[in-house]
């Protein structure tokens, strides 16, 4: 199938799924109704007076284990419909009433065309940003924050990043034609679309022979400093410059979020990954994501929950000091 037929499909698709195109406020609906859509946004590929898009990237190709991050845009906006139908708690504010935010649907592609997957997710997030939106992606496996990030260096110029993570994925690979979740940000800084000065990756606890420059907080560290004390590390090492924040759920420690393709133990806890991402509130950030929840290796579902929470806060931290568009 055509990419373009592909994409109409979706419309089609999302155009039945929800009547109107409300880009405000909160939304009441049972918890087990409804559409599935991220904190129950209006589906809409009309980005005109949107802040901030989210949308779904089925991809789970490039892994090195266990893969099934393919399912977790579904299940990630499915645990999103279990929180509070309120403002988002200890903010302060209410981003879902302030700014416009849309549940944009998942990228097309078809999936035998591995090849041509790169380039269809780099158009589809520069679509977004080139219409004035932030773009919060939800994965996937973590191969996809290469194009993304292509996108937003190419509108933002070189880009602050923040990883959490339990692994630098910077492992050594000179062919830009592989995809592979485990070189994405190697590949990254080689292109000149990170800056590892203004860059920092938190909760690594496996071992890496090169981190190219990129500051690193371990989780010895995250426990031994304390969650306060690490985002005000961030927030100096990143400064100004504009910032993507990607968040690997596996920087959780397994007993948290067990439903990922390489779980590590000794990870940061919920509460750790909470106080620090309200402590970078004031970053410049531009997008970000939340990938690698496999929803296949947890049937509680509590790696989808996490997922959820994480994404929200992401939203927040987007929304936080931004002027809304509309």
């Amino acid at each position: 199938m055509a990419l373009q037929d592909a994409e109409n499909e979706v419309d089609a698709a999302l155009d039945g799924a929800q009547s109107g195109r409300i880009l405000r406020g909160q939304v009441y609906e049972n918890t087990f109704g409804g559409v599935i859509s991220f904190l129950r946004r209006s589906y809409s590929k009309d980005l005109s007076g949107v802040d901030l898009a989210v949308t779904g990237v089925c991809f789970d190709q490039a892994v090195t284990n266990r893969s099934g991050t393919r399912f977790g845009p579904r299940a990630i906006r499915e645990a999103s419909t279990l929180q509070a139908a309120d403002p988002p708690y200890g903010w302060g504010f209410d981003p879902l009433s302030s700014h416009g935010i849309v549940d944009y649907g998942d990228l097309a592609f078809d999936y035998a065309r591995v090849n041509e997957f790169p380039e269809a997710l780099h158009a589809h997030v520069a679509g977004i940003l080139a219409a004035g939106a932030g773009s919060l992606v939800l994965g996937g496996d973590h191969s996809i924050t290469l194009p993304i990030l292509r996108a937003h260096a190419e509108k933002f110029g070189p880009m602050a990043v923040i990883q959490f993570d339990a692994h630098s994925d910077l492992w050594p690979d000179d062919d830009m034609g592989r995809i592979d979740h485990g070189t994405m940000m190697y590949k990254a800084v080689k292109a000149g679309l990170v800056d590892p000065a203004r860059s920092v990756q938190i909760g690594i606890r496996t071992e890496c022979p090169d981190y190219l420059g990129v500051n690193v907080i371990d989780t010895f560290d995250v426990h031994r400093t304390g969650a306060e004390a690490v985002a005000a590390k961030v927030r100096g090492i990143v400064g100004d410059a504009p910032c993507y924040v990607s968040f690997d759920i596996d920087a959780l420690d397994p007993a948290f979020a067990p439903g990922t393709g390489t779980p590590v133990w000794h990870g940061m806890t919920p509460n750790q990954v909470a106080v620090i991402l309200r402590g970078l509130r004031g970053i410049a950030m531009t997008g970000g994501d939340v990938v690698e929840v496999s929803p296949p290796y947890d049937p509680t579902g509590a790696t989808a929950v996490a997922g959820a929470h994480v994404a929200t806060e992401l939203l927040c931290l987007y929304c936080a000091g931004k002027e809304p568009r509309g």
